[in-house]
């Protein structure tokens, strides 16, 4: 399986996938642990994937969604974006609105 496939697997087989350095409970940078505080903050059930632990999957991911930077979210396999975007869906409530959309 390439990395293309394993990361494609990953985000089919979850509603909400967050691609970032370190963990939820120990992010390894500021834009992750951002990230992870606006999911919660939303009460969002996500899985994470820990591109530090993985190089294929950290030159993976930015090829896949054509991004350049990590933390990348996706919501029921669409890309939504990195730290700044998310944070601004979330201060708009737009953010909570597309999470509410998926358990529902």
């Amino acid at each position: 399986m390439t990395v293309q496939e394993r990361i494609k697997d990953t985000i089919t087989s979850h509603d909400i996938v967050l691609f970032m350095k370190g963990t939820p409970d120990f992010p390894q940078c500021g834009f992750s642990g951002q990230a992870v505080q606006v999911l919660n903050a939303c009460g969002a059930k996500f899985a994470s994937v820990d591109v530090l632990s993985d190089p294929e999957v950290r030159e993976g991911i930015k090829q896949f969604s054509n991004w350049p930077t990590i933390p990348q979210l996706y919501i029921k396999g669409q890309f939504i974006g990195g730290s700044d975007i998310i944070l601004e869906m979330f201060q708009k409530g737009e953010l909570q609105t597309k999470l509410g959309e998926q358990e529902s």
